[in-house]
């Protein structure tokens, strides 16, 4: 506080230093100071460096009644500090002592309900870690979750990041997915990334809970705005039309982003929804392109199902499709008739391999002929 310049009400008590009247100045020969055009460039000088000062004034100097008034303040929050430093060493040592008889469901309850959430930290927590588990008792660890997860609520603040995290692992290690459940749906914790992986990861271990946990991580993973792996965990729960609608509602996944998506999620009515129109909107994806990628990738099965329903529609489902896919070419389609006929599906591979010699101009292009140009059928 002893920084602060004062001053007083009356402006007679401002004053400027030295360096600032030596900017004021500024040398006028003989000549100049009887020309209007230099008195008058002198003056508008003067009433800058003299705007200068004041706003300087506003910054630098504060009134005597203002300094008195932040010594007050500074005096009360020095005290609230030293009552606050008091408190936490006594609820410090109250929590120390009850760890040290092995009162541990105590010293539980105890660090889980201090005042202004004192005890609620990293450290506390590693301290029941340490202790471990007591045979014939509850797991004093998980109970100190239990306690300040369940009077969160009464909380302004929710629990952050990190006591949320290390709670929800307390709860799958011990497999109380009832309390993850209960915890993460009264939505007083803190969401994060690696909270909605480690549910995913219980999640694969636990199969006949799979889907509750996909849902939860769902929860989380769109509350943190991370969309691509909450449409992941859509697909994995094999609620696709909610995916779809996701997708549209979001509208900021790339091509890219849905080719990765049928990747991790290979279901054959996701594609199949991905590759059609939806709600009268064009496909996000190309169906020809997405077999492709299929087969590319050593998904060889998720295509070969996806050309069985294909050929189940006959040529006129094939002839919509090929007719309809902008992002599919003529070299494309060719490539996807020797797909077909290697894999079996003759018909297919003839129906595909029709319709293009039915289209006007198309011709048919044997391997060794490198002359033709494969647009030709464009410009003419």
């Amino acid at each position: 506080m002893e920084n602060l310049k004062l001053w007083q009400q009356s402006p007679q008590h401002w004053c400027i230093t030295g360096k600032e009247q030596s900017n004021l100045k500024q040398s006028m020969t003989l000549q100049e100071s009887v020309n209007l055009v230099a008195l008058t460039k002198y003056l508008k000088h003067l009433e800058d460096k003299y705007a200068e000062i004041k706003q300087a004034m506003l910054k630098k100097y504060v009134p005597v009644q203002r300094k008195a008034e932040l010594d007050e303040e500074m005096i009360v929050t020095l005290k609230r500090r030293d009552l606050a430093e008091n408190l936490n060493k006594e609820l410090q040592f109250r929590f120390n002592d009850l760890m040290s008889l092995g009162e541990y469901e105590k010293a539980a309850c105890f660090a889980a309900n201090s005042p202004r959430r004192i005890l609620q930290n990293i450290g506390t927590v590693n301290k029941f870690k340490a202790v471990g588990k007591i045979r014939g008792k509850p797991f004093p660890l998980l109970l100190f979750f239990e306690t300040i997860f369940s009077t969160s609520h009464a909380c302004r603040r929710p629990i952050d990041a990190e006591l949320t995290l290390e709670g929800i692992k307390c709860g799958l290690s011990e497999k109380r997915l009832d309390l993850v459940i209960n915890w993460v749906t009264q939505e007083r914790l803190t969401f994060s990334e690696e909270l909605g992986d480690v549910i995913c990861d219980y999640g694969e271990q636990d199969t006949y809970n799979k889907a509750k946990c996909l849902a939860l991580a769902q929860m989380i993973y769109s509350d943190c705005g991370l969309h691509k792996k909450a449409l992941l965990c859509l697909c994995k729960q094999g609620q696709i039309h909610a995916a779809m609608e996701y997708i549209q509602q979001f509208k900021d996944f790339t091509y890219d982003d849905l080719m990765q998506l049928i990747k991790l999620c290979p279901h054959t009515e996701l594609i199949q929804c991905l590759t059609r129109e939806w709600n009268g909107k064009p496909p996000s994806l190309s169906f020809g392109l997405a077999i492709l990628h299929l087969f590319s990738v050593d998904m060889k099965k998720v295509g070969i199902k996806l050309l069985q329903e294909i050929s189940k529609g006959g040529k006129g489902i094939v002839e919509h499709l090929m007719i309809n896919d902008p992002f599919f070419s003529l070299e494309n389609w060719q490539e996807m008739a020797n797909i077909c006929l290697q894999n079996g599906f003759d018909k297919l591979s003839h129906d595909i391999m029709s319709i293009l010699r039915s289209q006007a101009g198309v011709t048919e292009i044997s391997e060794e002929d490198d002359t033709v140009n494969l647009m030709e059928h464009v410009f003419w």
